[in-house]
């Protein structure tokens, strides 16, 4: 008689290969939206678009964040003037910003604030700013900015952009309300 042993033995192994780079980033980015309220108050138009957020204002965002710099709290809305093809450049500051200006054809005493609520996710939008239009013009787009003061160079642009449809009439006795909404 023939007889088998067999012995009985555990292997285990285990590998991780990583060949891709888990990463993350963050791009600092924002929509504006205005709706064009008619003197009799009903919508004439809205438009939504993005924008172009500058150095300096990414510049504030991540000091604010990491390097102890006091952060900006009140912020406030402004219009671009359509006369002219308006461009934008991440260079651009309030005193100097070559390829757009602003137009203040609203009786609102200074530019509307823009107030923003805490967030818990990736963006944060701000309440509907409202202008007050007085005056026929053309207008381009918006921008939002620290300082309140009509055609003011003063203060930290965050960001500015064009209407995705072009520039745009408006007449006096028209509202504006613009929100802005940041994301990163």
């Amino acid at each position: 008689m023939q007889s088998e042993k067999i012995n009985a033995a555990d292997n285990s192994g285990a590998s991780l290969i990583c060949g891709n780079k888990i990463e993350e980033s963050a791009n600092a980015t924002g929509v504006y939206t205005v709706t064009c309220m008619g003197a009799d108050g009903q919508t004439k138009w809205v438009d939504t678009f993005d924008n172009t957020v500058v150095t300096v204002g990414k510049a504030l965002l991540l000091n604010a964040m990491f390097a102890g710099t006091t952060p900006i709290t009140t912020w406030y809305l402004g219009l671009v003037d359509g006369a002219s093809a308006p461009t934008y450049s991440v260079a651009d500051t309030m005193a100097s910003h070559a390829g757009w200006s602003e137009t203040v054809p609203y009786s609102n005493a200074t530019r509307p604030a823009a107030t923003f609520t805490a967030t818990a996710t990736n963006s944060i939008a701000a309440a509907a700013a409202t202008f007050n239009i007085n005056a026929t013009a053309t207008v381009a787009g918006a921008f939002l900015v620290s300082n309140n003061t009509k055609s003011g160079t003063t203060g930290t642009l965050y960001s500015a952009g064009n209407f995705s449809t072009g520039n745009r009439s408006i007449l006096s006795g028209d509202t504006l309300n613009v929100t802005y909404t940041a994301s990163c």
